[in-house]
């Protein structure tokens, strides 16, 4: 099965990379942090490594800390590569997402990392929130340690749907649903964030394992910053542009190769899915049953 399944994704890597090569009308690639990016919460905090290549995010019983892109987006794909706190970092949270930065008509899209305690997995949720509505959060297990190494988060982002991708592999897909009546995040543009902080309360196990800050300082690593979209302020004509690459038919639905990996991530490391929690939802929420 492991076999089987990283033969898959080197595939849909290359294809991804030769059609990536063939289409990119819009692009943003930071060489450093600096770049597109700025410090929002505790400058001591964050330093940049690699001569501003990757940054080095802290931990400690004083503060966490974070950071933004210097512009918002309409569309596109993202992407951080992360190297998260290893060992114990039961209550910690590294989270990587987009946020349009209003309040009650929000939306954002997220990837949060649950820490854990030694040996445990450690678990990824995922939430969307569309004018102002969310709850609708997934949780993985991932498949690997990701700690050891650096590992590529990305959100994927077109008028059709949301894609949630971990090393091209995609966990979550959220579809435009606006014909059931379903809000959908396509007026707002959104910014890029992640933060380092301490959320004991409700992170692991639901707030039963507590942060160990006898282990601090804790460190997450990124790097490999890559945004494609349409920057906003930017062309007016960009955002509905159908010729942007992440616009094409090759990203309106999942190939067979990524559907594969789909279903396989969701047999075997989907641990909480809101769909399914009668216990808040006793009608599934309408997007439930729209598949993939």
């Amino acid at each position: 099965m492991m076999v089987s399944l990283f033969s898959a994704r080197n595939v849909l890597f290359i294809s991804l990379c030769l059609f990536a090569a063939l289409y990119r009308p819009v692009l943003s690639r930071p060489a450093k942090f600096a770049d597109d990016f700025r410090i929002t919460w505790s400058d001591t905090h964050i330093t940049q490594i690699d001569g501003g290549r990757a940054i080095q995010l802290k931990l400690d019983p004083n503060s966490g800390c974070g950071f933004a892109s210097k512009k918002q987006y309409l569309f596109g794909r993202v992407s951080m590569k992360i190297k998260l706190i290893p060992g114990d970092s039961a209550g910690t949270v590294a989270a990587f997402y987009m946020n349009s930065d209003t309040d009650s008509v929000r939306d954002e899209l997220d990837f949060e990392f649950l820490g854990n305690r030694s040996g445990q997995p450690y678990t990824v949720q995922t939430n969307v929130f569309a004018h102002g509505k969310g709850d609708r959060e997934q949780r993985v297990n991932l498949w690997f340690d990701p700690s050891r190494d650096f590992h590529e988060y990305a959100i994927s982002w077109n008028h059709l749907r949301i894609v949630f991708y971990v090393d091209n592999i995609p966990i979550r897909v959220y579809k435009n649903n606006e014909a059931r009546k379903v809000p959908y995040p396509r007026f707002q543009p959104m910014g890029v964030y992640s933060t380092l902080w301490e959320a004991d309360d409700w992170a692991t196990r639901g707030g039963i394992e507590k942060i160990n800050w006898s282990g601090a300082p804790f460190y997450a690593y990124y790097k490999d910053f890559d945004i494609e979209g349409c920057s906003v302020p930017g062309p007016a004509d960009c955002p509905a542009n159908p010729k942007n690459w992440w616009e094409g038919s090759a990203y309106h639905q999942l190939s067979p190769v990524e559907a594969r990996s789909y279903r396989w991530v969701r047999m075997n490391h989907m641990i909480y899915d809101y769909c399914t929690d009668r216990s808040r939802f006793p009608v599934p929420p309408p997007e439930c049953s729209a598949g993939i």
